[in-house]
């Protein structure tokens, strides 16, 4: 199982998505508030405990309460915020993202896999 990180300051994301250039990056915008992105983060752990995630860096950022990383996030990114929101990194640049309902183990396994 992959164990999140979770990004509540700028340092800590600058170091994941530097970690994206040796090793893949999925990082997950999570409304602590909403029943929407509850679903998806539990698809999330799900999708952490299948063999698609070993080797795979899983970064949590809670968008309500750390509402600067997030934006920071998408800003850099260049990747409209939503969420919840998955985004895959690999090598600094995003090969996929998705949202909503969209966040499915089986669609972060293929995201991971392709």
């Amino acid at each position: 199982m992959s164990t999140f990180t979770q990004l509540s300051e700028l340092n800590q994301w600058d170091e994941v998505y530097s970690q994206s250039k040796q090793i893949p990056v999925l990082v997950f915008k999570h409304s602590t508030t909403c029943p929407i992105s509850a679903n998806a983060f539990a698809e999330l752990k799900r999708f952490s405990e299948t063999p698609a995630a070993a080797g795979v860096k899983i970064a949590v950022v809670h968008v309500r309460e750390d509402r600067a990383v997030s934006n920071h996030i998408a800003d850099q990114l260049q990747v409209k915020h939503e969420s919840p929101q998955a985004i895959l990194l690999s090598d600094g640049k995003v090969l996929w993202h998705d949202s909503h309902w969209n966040i499915t183990v089986e669609s972060l396994q293929k995201a991971v896999e392709q």
